[in-house]
């Protein structure tokens, strides 16, 4: 098989060639050759599901038109965003009409197949995302986030909740998600930050920066999302904490790698990838070996599938027409994944055009998938001349007016959609359902419809239950109410699950105040005395909280939490994010009172003085956004959502560009990694960065002129602290013509061939 990949490597055509061969010898009568358009039923005969379960279709064409992202209203109705101007050729014509909507979908026969559509919303330009709140839903609308009154699935009063929810970047790279978690808080993806509706008043807060294409949450809260070359990242600790320290670039116990295995098994070759020739994004097979489109993941929280399925996070990957299944779990106060198999998938199809690029936990337990059923999803400023010739040979781009929604479910169970009442108390009872959507759903309406009047039910399931996740969700219910006091909370400080435990201290932080903060102090000085790993992060979030009121006891419980806790990197972490601007005066004292050196905090806040001290440098970047103004634009919308607006890159996306001997040096290196990528491991200032995804180059883009490339290389190598020569059109000329031929990403060591 070797020789024929080493063939197709050098052109595409033979490439073509090999695919259809190794189809015919190794694939049985299956033409991969071209890629058909399927009827749904067709469809899902190509797809292979794990053992016990079935694929039953929900809807398709022509009932919706490119379907991106879903959710359940109390109704078991489906609200559905369609963006119809995504990607109509290979050159994104159209992309910016507004033709995409806000959709309905309903069951009215309760049959399982929704026949009736309504179009709440239309008019809009590229909807991605959204949330039902309160009385209406929230609408993500680049740059705006909206919020819509819905008034007999019509839609009302529109009010703009931020008109920079998503400024700059590409259909890829644009915040989203709106994820409505366990703490009341409505959280993104590829965005550092949250929103919370409180009165008529839409507050918007900073948080961690999460992820690049959908977001989950587990039963208590947590945050899973990950990027394109990635599987699954998340957070070992409740969400909302920790970001308030702007130089603190990570924050240990957040952006963690939950499962770092990224390989897939898809059930054909994969030969329209955008960098499928490339070495190592195909195997022998010609088949995708790594994750190269993540997207809309979800965390299994239903109660049809078995306990086997509990907290399983499955993962789509479009690019390989397959759903990725990982099993996770709890290793003392981290969570940690692996894949559920080797060679197979949970989901895998023949089929080309399946395209699951997102996944929902329905009312009825059954897990959910969105597919955009199109052959084109790779967007245009990425899009290479290989995937671009392998989509008119294959026939890709046509029809794009198509989209089917599916739904998995166990062939020996019967699925119910549950039925939500309207009293008080019987929402209550739902908080302790088996299914984790059901019990959200409840807490939200509870909160949207305002019942005050089921707080001493919920009060007294706090003192009565033993079931840990209804006391959760009866606890962030009171908090979302604005009924929940430290008496309340007091109690399950002491209570059996630990889970618990944190999450009393976490809510906490919502209702501590100058009038009652000494209560809590007690508390916080019993738990230091425990040790207990679980809770030590908590703490020390908890005690930022008391500084406002009383600086020195914080600082002495500060003291207290570094001495019971001289190793653990979340604790000191989070005494660190309470310390902006004050880092160097904190560890002076910290000598000055005898703290080993080798104590995590030491360690940490010596590295991040170090950092700050770097970055003093980090002043040109106004200048040169003023002589290289495109160069700048084309950055922040291109480049940033990787490598950051400071230049420092993202952990696991992208190294460092601000004082990168890489950006500095030879300037052909660097119009060569723009124009045609870079793949394989790094090295910047002598350091391979953790970086699991390649960089796409922009050079066969034909919205970037010569003189634009130009212009964004010499913009990053005058930002910042960075100060190297400029580069011109002729330059980038010059390169492009001296690699004319080629078409594939360099390797570090063939990019370091290049000369002045």
């Amino acid at each position: 098989m070797k020789p024929i990949k080493e063939i197709f490597q050098k052109s595409s055509l033979f490439f073509l060639f090999a695919t259809i061969m190794l189809a015919s010898a190794c694939e049985s009568v299956d033409d991969y050759s071209t890629s058909a358009l399927l009827s749904p039923k067709k469809s899902i005969k190509k797809m292979e599901i794990e053992e016990g379960f079935k694929v039953e279709l929900v809807a398709s064409e022509p009932l919706l038109n490119s379907p991106t992202a879903m959710i359940f209203d109390e109704k078991g109705r489906i609200w559905l965003t369609e963006m119809q101007s995504f990607m109509l050729d290979t050159v994104g014509t159209g992309e910016e009409e507004p033709t995409g909507k806000i959709i309905i979908l309903e069951d009215k026969n309760n049959d399982g197949v929704y026949e009736t559509r309504i179009d709440f919303m239309a008019g809009l330009i590229l909807p991605r995302a959204l949330c039902l709140i309160d009385n209406g839903i929230l609408i993500a609308e680049p740059p705006y986030l909206w919020f819509v009154e819905i008034e007999n699935d019509k839609p009302g009063k529109k009010i703009l909740v931020d008109k920079e929810y998503a400024i700059g970047g590409n259909v890829e790279h644009q915040p989203n998600g709106l994820l409505r978690g366990l703490d009341n808080w409505v959280y993104n993806a590829k965005s550092d930050k949250r929103y919370r509706k409180i009165g008529e008043d839409w507050i918007v807060e900073k948080t961690h920066f999460r992820g690049q294409w959908g977001i989950a949450q587990d039963n208590y809260g947590r945050l899973y999302y990950n990027h394109n070359s990635a599987n699954v990242l998340g957070d070992h600790l409740l969400p909302g904490l920790g970001s308030n320290n702007e130089d603190q670039r990570q924050v240990s116990g957040y952006n963690e790698t939950i499962v770092g295995n990224n390989r897939v098994y898809p059930a054909r070759p994969t030969v329209a990838v955008n960098r499928g020739y490339m070495e190592g994004i195909l195997d022998d097979s010609l088949r995708l070996v790594n994750f190269t489109a993540a997207s809309g993941l979800t965390i299994y929280r239903g109660d049809l599938f078995g306990a086997a399925f509990d907290f399983n996070a499955f993962v789509p990957e479009p690019a390989a027409y397959l759903i990725k299944r990982n099993i996770l779990s709890e290793n003392k106060d981290r969570v940690e994944g692996k894949q559920a198999y080797e060679e197979k998938e949970f989901l895998r199809s023949t089929d080309e055009r399946f395209r699951p690029v997102s996944l929902t936990n329905g009312p009825d337990g059954a897990l959910y998938i969105v597919d955009m059923y199109r052959g084109i999803i790779q967007h245009k400023t990425y899009l290479t001349d290989y995937l671009k010739s392998e989509i008119k040979v294959r026939g890709l781009e046509k029809p794009t007016a198509v989209g089917r929604i599916y739904r998995v479910v166990p062939k020996d169970k019967k699925r119910e959609m549950v039925v939500f009442p309207e009293d008080a108390s019987s929402l209550i009872a739902l908080l302790g359902s088996a299914n984790g959507w059901v019990r959200d759903k409840a807490q939200q309406l509870i909160l949207d419809k305002k019942m005050r009047n089921a707080i001493p039910e919920l009060q007294a399931v706090l003192k009565n239950s033993n079931q840990p996740l209804t006391v959760i969700h009866s606890l962030w219910t009171l908090e979302g109410l604005g009924a929940l006091t430290p008496a309340t909370v007091f109690p399950l400080y002491s209570h059996s699950d630990w889970h618990v435990r944190v999450q009393a201290l976490n809510a906490s932080t919502s209702i501590i105040n100058a009038e009652n903060f000494t209560e809590f102090i007690p508390y916080l000085e019993n738990f230091i005395t425990l040790k207990d790993d679980y809770v030590g992060p908590y703490l020390a979030y908890l005690t930022q909280k008391i500084k406002p009121f009383n600086e020195s006891i914080s600082l002495q419980l500060n003291d207290k939490l570094i001495v019971a806790y001289p190793k653990n990197k979340m604790v000191s972490a989070a005494i660190i994010s309470g310390l902006a601007k004050k880092e160097a005066v904190f560890l002076s004292t910290l000598n000055k009172k005898g703290i080993n050196s080798d104590s995590q905090i030491h360690k940490d806040l010596t590295t991040l003085l170090k950092d700050i001290e770097k970055r003093k440098d980090d002043v040109n970047t106004k200048s040169a956004a003023e002589k290289y103004h495109d160069g700048a634009l084309i950055y922040n919308s291109t480049c940033a959502s990787c490598h950051g607006k400071d230049g420092y890159g993202l952990e696991s996306l992208a190294p460092m560009l601000n004082k990168s001997d890489w950006v500095l040096g030879n300037k052909n290196k660097v119009i060569a990694t723009v124009l045609f990528g870079l793949t394989g491991p790094i090295t910047v200032n002598g350091i391979t960065p953790n970086v699991t995804g390649d960089m796409p180059g922009i050079g066969q883009n034909s919205e970037f002129s010569d003189d634009d490339i130009a212009q964004v290389i010499s913009y990053i190598r005058s930002a910042w602290s960075n100060n190297a020569s400029s580069v011109s059109g002729d330059d980038v000329k010059k390169v492009r013509n001296q690699f004319k031929s080629r078409e594939k990403a360099f390797t570090m060591k063939e990019i370091n061939t290049i000369v002045n």
